[in-house]
């Protein structure tokens, strides 16, 4: 992960705009005066670190991604891969998987998981990967080795996700309730 890369998902996501010039007395005063976009903030900081590598850099990003777990309830992993316009409606219950590629544009609200589904094989044999502009609703999970979904995707509120999704649609867990009479 590049320093241009950190400061355009630094531009979108905590300055908030595409147009707007970046300087990082601008990142540092929106952070400091919204919460949710200071979550951003020192989670791109921490991922960038932990991208970086060395002994010092992961151990503070790990630090740093412990201190944005226990405040905000929200567990994003420091090698996931998630391009500028990540945006979180509610910061309560979420995690999401080191093993994953997210486009641009990506919303996600409360208590949504996003995993893998076996451990124990190779870190190339499994990977998640969302296409831009993907919105899950609340209460969604998106388990799964292998997995992708395309671009311009809705997932409803309260589904699950196990198998590809493809460009361009909406997806919903159809749920049904079947209540057995017995004879007593």
């Amino acid at each position: 992960m590049h320093y241009t890369f950190l400061k355009e998902c630094l531009r979108v996501e905590v300055i908030g705009g595409k147009d707007k010039k970046f300087s990082w007395p601008r990142a540092i005063r929106h952070a400091w005066r919204q919460p949710k976009r200071r979550f951003l903030f020192w989670w791109r900081i921490a991922s960038h670190l932990h991208a970086i590598g060395g002994k010092n850099s992961k151990k503070f990003a790990a630090y740093l991604n412990r201190r944005l777990i226990r405040n905000y309830h929200t567990e994003i992993g420091l090698a996931a891969r998630i391009q500028p316009g990540l945006f979180i409606a509610h910061y309560n219950g979420i995690v999401v998987t080191s093993y994953c590629e997210i486009g641009k544009n990506f919303t996600l609200r409360q208590n949504t998981t996003i995993g893998i589904k076996t451990l124990g094989k190779r870190d190339d044999e499994y990977k998640i990967i969302i296409g831009d502009n993907v919105a899950l609703g609340a209460n969604s999970c998106i388990i799964g080795d292998n997995l992708s979904i395309g671009s311009n995707v809705i997932v409803g509120a309260m589904s699950f996700i196990s198998k590809d999704i493809p460009d361009n649609c909406t997806y919903y867990t159809k749920k049904e309730n079947v209540i057995e009479r017995y004879e007593v």
